[in-house]
């Protein structure tokens, strides 16, 4: 593993920490949005943004969405955008599987929070990396997981390979992820790492903390294994093709 450094621990409250590092070419081969696409590139995180209140709300969203299925393996995935839910080795679509009792399940307060989550989101990293948030759009996949420590039972649940953003999803330049859970309270293991060359940066999971990078392979990562207990998070992506945006989740 060379050597390893944490960014950000756990027991910190941080008000911001970025780290500039230089661009990958990953960018070249996509159209280049002027003012968005990425020239300055980093990684950043805050406890500053998201109350660990807010983090409470929102990942009672998420469980009473995963409620509803799981995967068999150690990665189960809500999208509340696409409607995509892990169920078993599959996934099924939550609003034409449940049809009207998602008003059971889901108020409109939890869309507006959740909205409101997202833009303040976007906001910090705008101002992060020098750009107008109005020229950022919310890119798919936008999902939350919940992952334990059961076996894989598929390539799906195999969460732990080094994998870069922009390499695997072509529309993503900015990446983000709200910690729901805490380290070494609520799970083992999990943790977030930027895998540099000579050594690792890592970051420890807090509820309400925010980390966010730009997707290019400048900021090649994984998620450790988690070895007990539940992490719960949301990824929350942005591109600066407005092609490639989605909107925000609606309450059917």
């Amino acid at each position: 593993d060379g050597v390893t450094e944490v960014l950000a621990h756990h027991s910190e409250n941080l008000q911001s920490k970025f780290v500039e590092i230089p661009c990958s070419e990953d960018y070249d081969s996509h159209k280049r949005f002027e003012g968005c696409t990425p020239r300055k590139c980093g990684r950043g995180v805050t406890d500053a943004v998201i109350t660990r209140e807010e983090a409470a709300r929102i990942r009672r969203i998420a469980e009473r969405g995963l409620s509803l299925g799981g995967s068999d393996g150690g990665a189960s995935i809500l999208d509340l955008h696409s409607g995509a839910l892990s169920l078993g080795k599959h996934f099924v679509n939550l609003y034409r599987y449940f049809g009207d009792k998602i008003q059971d399940i889901f108020t409109e307060e939890d869309f507006a929070l959740y909205r409101d989550v997202r833009r303040r989101i976007q906001q910090r990293i705008a101002q992060a990396f020098g750009i107008s948030s109005s020229s950022m759009y919310l890119t798919k996949p936008t999902f939350f997981s919940r992952i334990n420590n059961t076996e894989a039972k598929t390539t799906h649940d195999e969460y732990w390979h080094p994998h870069v953003d922009k390499v695997t999803y072509g529309s993503f330049d900015y990446t983000s992820l709200l910690y729901l859970s805490d380290y070494t309270e609520d799970f083992g293991g999990g943790r977030f790492v930027f895998m540099d060359a000579g050594s690792n940066k890592t970051i420890e999971p807090r509820a309400g903390r925010v980390s966010f990078f730009t997707s290019g392979s400048e900021n090649l990562h994984r998620v450790e294994k988690v070895r007990w207990g539940t992490r719960y998070a949301i990824t929350i992506s942005f591109t600066c093709n407005p092609d490639h945006g989605i909107g925000d989740p609606v309450l059917m």
